[in-house]
């Protein structure tokens, strides 16, 4: 068996499945692997993030499967799953040998693989579309808007093109705490991803005058309209889960 052992990233995941046609492995006796846990027997290598590479596998997966198809191969890596790399990898060895067409990669839920890669998509998917309505912006003394999250899979490259969209002349970040990554988006310009040791951690922001007056207005908005004989803790927390109610204003 051979092990490609990958980074947890899209680029590292990608260059190994190009690695694993280009140098023509039996699919069926290859793994790609997140972790370092030891397989008796197996022909281990590293894989090298290649932007070459994982553009190459880009291209022909949105020229085969079409665009939709792509993303949610792209959600599934963003997944919060130490398997994920396996199930897209043979995923897309079952799309390429079946000669799946777009919109069709996924058809074939009865294999493992497939399932469990449709499963994360979904999962992600779910989860940025959560974050798009709870996500809530906060004005900085120096008239930046900011935001800090804290989503169980890495949804930012899914977050940042839709704010961007909708706030394209406005100075805006989103911090994700549990990545220590930010999404920074100067007006007028083209959004990028600040990550790891490049990141400084927010210590003490400090909030604009007009911000302040505007979130105690918006608590006790919130509190105003609330109606005591109705109130449904159950039915709330289904619509909004705790976790994310420590990021939003009306909460805290």
């Amino acid at each position: 068996m051979t092990v490609y052992r990958c980074e947890d990233t899209l680029e590292s995941v990608f260059t190994a499945i190009y690695l694993a046609y280009e140098e023509k492995r039996d699919h069926e006796d290859t793994m790609v692997s997140l972790t370092d846990d030891p397989i008796l027997f197996a022909e281990d290598v590293t894989v090298q993030p290649d932007e070459e590479k994982t553009r190459k596998v880009m291209n022909t997966l949105k020229r085969r499967f079409g665009g939709e198809d792509c993303e949610y191969l792209c959600m599934a890596l963003a997944a919060n799953d130490m398997d994920k790399a396996q199930a897209v990898y043979r995923t897309v060895v079952e799309g390429l040998r079946r000669g799946c067409g777009p919109g069709h990669l996924f058809d074939n839920l009865a294999d493992n693989y497939i399932h469990r890669a449709f499963a994360l998509a979904r999962g992600v998917s779910t989860e940025a579309g959560h974050q798009k309505q709870f996500l809530r912006f906060q004005e900085l003394e120096n008239g930046v808007l900011y935001s800090r999250i804290g989503p169980k899979n890495d949804v930012m490259v899914f977050l940042m093109p839709h704010f961007a969209d909708r706030l394209s002349i406005e100075n805006f970040m989103i911090y994700d705490e549990k990545r220590n990554l930010f999404g920074i988006h100067p007006a007028g310009k083209a959004w990028y991803l600040l990550r790891g040791e490049e990141a400084d951690r927010p210590m003490q922001l400090r909030y604009s005058a007009e911000e302040t007056v505007y979130q105690e207005l918006f608590r006790q908005f919130c509190h105003t309209i609330t109606i005591k004989e109705r109130k449904n803790p159950k039915l709330q927390k289904g619509m909004l889960p705790l976790r994310f109610r420590e990021y939003m204003v009306e909460f805290i």
